[in-house]
């Protein structure tokens, strides 16, 4: 690519979407020979567990119900890696209880560096500050890249094989590929996450013990004063994390809805732009709240908020195959399983997030899923995968986005050297590669 006149780009598999995903996948199929290019709207990469803040690498831990079990990792293979990078560099809490289960809370500085590191390492090119305006299809339904503005002017980036990992499906429904919204078109609310300095960590896990969320004392309270009016919070069952810096609190609080009591659609540009708005509005509240009535808070301040509000759910494709509801509640394995998730269904809607624990087991997420239902030469990696609504409650966190970018690397690096289509790629066979790569499976 010259310099001087870089608008125009040739690559074997171009990877939309710098988040967990979008980077497993990047590193993944470079490491197989092909040249691969990752394009990302920020300056960094990271997705939700950065811009959004999300903050944990959830989805690595069995659920149990025996509150004295030590946390047991069922998800292994990219995640591993990347984590080991987080660690090395003092990015990384040990295990966190969280309910029934664990996680891990990283620092999102350090996941940007993570992410560099891995992907210079790999001989990715990247390209930051680089937005996907329109796909580029032939023949109907193949994909043979995409122009992303940038701010040398347009960008035509064209691939062999072009991976969705924006976790909006918005390749798939720029090329007019099926795609689906939520439940009857309803989506989980997006919440704005914040980090709160100044706490005495040691005096909060003290009070309230060791698990992050909350117990009945404090969403009592903030019930309480909410309904007084004393403060603003819709949201009363919160999680509150301990991070790798001295005097921190995680906090993933917010409810975020409409003035009209509408659940937010971070789709529709009104709506989105109502939600950062708002969810600024809702951390000072909640940090108010803290600072009054938390034990440690006294001297807390906000430290910061998420560069974008949290989205959960937005778009998601139709795929060769749907994760169904059933198939988490049930621990469903498939003989193309390309990830494991022993992660609860979590909805969040009301004032308290509705948990629903698969307890000592876990279940799998088919490579079919990540198969747009029809559509050539590109694939899906993330939370827009094909899943019912519930399902992907469940299936959208970190530790599965870091496993469907190391899968679908794989695909990607087999339909460019092989010259075949993704859709004629064998699930199994990218389950023993991902084997060979430590996943466990």
């Amino acid at each position: 690519m010259d310099q001087r006149n870089s608008l125009q780009m040739d690559t074997d598999v171009l990877v939309v979407g710098g988040g967990a995903a979008g980077v497993a996948a990047a590193v993944t199929a470079a490491r197989q020979g092909p040249r691969v290019t990752l394009l990302e709207r920020y300056g960094f990469c990271g997705g939700g567990a950065v811009a959004g803040l999300s903050g944990t690498i959830c989805g690595l831990y069995e659920a149990s119900d025996d509150a004295n079990a030590p946390p047991r990792q069922l998800v292994h293979g990219f995640v591993d890696e990347f984590a080991r990078v987080l660690e090395n560099r003092g990015g990384l809490t040990p295990p966190v209880r969280y309910g029934k289960t664990f996680t891990r809370v990283h620092d999102p500085l350090v996941w940007r560096e993570a992410a560099d590191h891995l992907l210079h390492e790999a001989g990715v090119r990247v390209l930051l500050h680089a937005t996907v305006i329109e796909t580029l299809v032939e023949g109907g339904d193949k994909v043979e890249g995409v122009v992303a503005y940038t701010k040398q002017g347009k960008l035509t980036a064209r691939a062999k094989l072009t991976i969705d990992a924006s976790g909006d499906a918005d390749l798939a429904a720029m090329s007019g590929l099926p795609t689906r919204v939520g439940q009857d078109g309803r989506v989980q609310n997006p919440t704005m996450i914040f980090r709160l300095g100044g706490v005495d960590v040691a005096k909060f896990l003290t009070t309230y013990g060791p698990d992050s969320i909350m117990g009945t004392e404090v969403s009592d309270l903030m019930h309480r004063l909410h309904n007084q009016q004393q403060y603003r919070l819709p949201r009363t069952k919160i999680f509150l994390f301990p991070t790798c810096r001295p005097g921190e609190l995680l906090c993933n609080c917010t409810r975020v809805i409409g003035a009209d009591g509408r659940e937010l659609d971070p789709l529709l540009a009104a709506d989105l732009s109502e939600a950062e708005v708002e969810g600024r509005r809702q951390v000072r509240e909640y940090a108010r709240f803290f600072a009054d009535h938390l034990a440690g808070c006294e001297a807390s301040f906000v430290n910061d908020t998420g560069v974008q509000v949290g989205v959960r759910q937005t778009r998601q494709i139709t795929g060769a195959r749907t994760l169904t509801n059933e198939d988490v509640v049930t621990g469903a394995k498939f003989a193309t399983g390309i990830a494991r998730s022993p992660w609860p269904i979590e909805v969040h809607s009301g004032d308290k997030p509705r948990l629903q624990w698969l307890i000592r087991d876990y279940y799998e997420v088919p490579y079919e899923c990540f198969i747009p239902e029809r559509g050539e030469s590109l694939l899906i990696a993330g939370r827009c995968l094909s899943a019912e609504h519930e399902a992907m409650a469940s299936a959208r966190v970190t530790a599965q986005c870091f496993s469907y970018g190391h899968a679908i690397g794989h695909a990607a690096a087999i339909a460019v050297k092989d010259r075949v289509s993704p859709r004629t790629i064998n699930g199994r066979d990218i389950r023993e590669r991902l084997n060979r790569d430590r996943a466990q499976l």
